[in-house]
């Protein structure tokens, strides 16, 4: 690649990492798993960067879904994951943002209520503010299905107990 275009792709890195990450959570629920999908999909995109033209967002936004997709649909492989490590900075930090750390908690947890095609077209839809449309195109469904998809899930997140009860989801 010719340093133009990796410089590129590093300003793109250092830019979209964050939004990408937060995306990825939203998908699998599971920080260090979103961790590895973004890392993923960031070395997937990489050898073709220089052939990526106007959107490049959108192409890694896809090569991140279709991974998650891909490990959703695997099956078990006998990992079984640790209890998390409770540390006292954590507990630390947490005091500091309670509230929103319990409002995305909450999300995440009536996230995981979800199927995974219900999770993504809800990331897709209302994370990344995708048109229905272009949710379709890439999740490779018609628009129908992710109209469906999403009013099924979106009714399923208004009952979800945990966001009923820090305030964020009901009637």
């Amino acid at each position: 690649m010719t340093r133009t275009a990796d410089a590129d792709f590093e300003r793109f890195v250092v830019a979209q990492s964050t939004p990408l990450l937060r995306f990825a959570e939203m998908l699998c629920g599971d920080r260090h798993t979103a961790e590895d999908l973004v890392q993923q999909a960031l070395m997937r995109s990489y050898p073709k960067w220089h052939r990526l033209e106007g959107d490049p967002l959108r192409y890694v936004r896809r090569v991140l879904v279709n991974r998650f997709l891909s490990q959703a649909r695997r099956r078990w492989n006998n990992e079984v994951p640790s209890d998390p490590v409770q540390n006292d900075w954590d507990q630390r930090a947490v005091a500091d943002f309670a509230g929103a750390v319990q409002t995305r908690e909450a999300v995440l947890s009536a996230l995981s209520g979800l199927t995974v095609r219900e999770r993504a077209v809800v990331a897709l839809r209302y994370s990344q503010d995708l048109s229905e449309a272009e949710t379709a195109e890439l999740l490779g469904m018609a628009a129908g299905t992710v109209k469906s998809t999403a009013s099924r899930a979106l009714a399923k997140l208004r009952l979800a107990p945990d966001l009923i009860d820090t305030g964020v989801g009901g009637n």
